[in-house]
């Protein structure tokens, strides 16, 4: 599976960014889908992930109520709508699938990644 996230930019605070992660390969909806972010220096963190067919979801505490998962497996893609935007939420943000078909915050369980794309929220 590869996997191509798209749709960062730059924005103020309490603005909003849709946030799409393409994938290639048949079986894409038999993957869990996960999103994570990293600023530089840090580590890599856990933002919110979706069950292969969609009907789980879950949110890092940080961005319950404001981030929404989503995904349609007719067009391989993966969405987070983000909403409500802060400067903390600026990140580099990664897609990722999981062979598991539930959903996961742990990394180590994702096995395929895109290669990120820019958030920035100004204050």
């Amino acid at each position: 599976v590869q996997l191509q996230a798209s749709g960062g930019g730059l924005v103020q605070a309490g603005g909003s960014l849709r946030l799409s992660c393409a994938a290639s390969g048949r079986t894409f909806s038999s993957y869990a889908v996960g999103w994570f972010r990293q600023n530089p220096g840090k580590e890599r963190e856990f933002v919110a992930a979706i069950s292969s067919i969609g009907g789980s979801k879950y949110y890092a505490d940080s961005v319950k109520g404001r981030f929404t998962i989503s995904r349609d497996n007719v067009k391989n893609t993966v969405y987070l709508q983000m909403n409500s935007l802060k400067p903390e939420d600026s990140a580099v943000y990664y897609c990722a699938a999981s062979s598991f078909s539930y959903i996961t915050a742990r990394q180590s369980d994702y096995d395929y990644w895109g290669q990120g794309t820019q958030v920035t929220v100004s204050s």
